[in-house]
């Protein structure tokens, strides 16, 4: 007997790809389903990067204008996320630490790179302080946190923020759905949400928001090279961060 659990997975599989679960023979009509399937998601990623990129573009700049000073005045990045967001997390440290190209390298540093460490603090305390113990470590004032979730209730990220706030980093959260817990926090100075119902639509737009944030971190830096900033202004926008 199939499990309701089991019946569910099904069916969510099913709705993902209904050309796996036709009883249809005729190849070129499944061959079809599959190309009309790979049109259709590719719609609506495209949609949805430009729904994130229209709600999120001035806010996108502000943070990287604070990225820019905080590294321009030493500060280091730290990335952490859990599962798929752990993989997203590890690229977005490499993305600034070794870019391609002729495109200046950043301190940046991925903390699931350590499983040691990982595994350590997982057995010996407890996994929702696997970020925070090492934010707790190595992070100072100036530095930067950033956390990627899907759904943003993730356990350890919120007090990973919550530690990172102590310490005086600047924290971005990057989130799907409706924003989570994350969004319930006052511990995250920038917090980007992609709106979809979809993990794979959700993690497909967070790669582009986090390759932009890298881009334009680049361009604030260069600016700032070229035109320093007034005397006397704020190193921190007057808008409202948190949209």
């Amino acid at each position: 007997m199939t499990s309701e659990r089991g019946s569910s997975d099904v069916a969510g599989l099913e709705a993902l790809y209904p050309f796996l679960y036709s009883d249809s023979g005729d190849l070129d009509k499944v061959l079809a389903q599959v190309r009309q399937s790979t049109v259709d998601k590719a719609h609506e990623i495209i949609a949805l990067r430009r729904d994130v990129c229209a709600s999120n573009g001035e806010r996108l700049l502000a943070c990287a204008g604070e990225l820019a000073l905080a590294f321009a005045s030493g500060g280091r990045l730290l990335a952490f996320g859990n599962g798929g967001s752990s993989t997203d997390a590890q690229e977005l440290a490499s993305l600034f630490l070794s870019p391609a190209g002729d495109a200046r390298p950043l301190p940046a540093f991925g903390l699931t790179n350590d499983i040691a460490v990982v595994t350590a603090l997982s057995n010996d305390i407890g996994f929702d302080v696997v970020f925070a113990r090492q934010l707790g470590a190595f992070g100072r004032a100036g530095d930067i946190a950033v956390g990627l979730s899907t759904s943003g209730n993730s356990a350890n990220l919120l007090r990973a923020f919550d530690e990172a706030a102590r310490r005086g980093m600047l924290t971005i959260g990057i989130s799907g759905y409706d924003g989570g817990k994350m969004a319930e926090l006052d511990t995250i100075d920038y917090l980007f949400v992609v709106p979809s119902p979809s993990v794979h639509r959700i993690q497909e737009a967070q790669t582009t928001l986090y390759h932009a944030l890298w881009e334009l971190t680049l361009a604030a830096l260069a600016a700032q090279k070229s035109g320093p900033r007034e005397p006397g202004t704020s190193s921190r926008p007057s808008l409202n961060t948190r949209g």
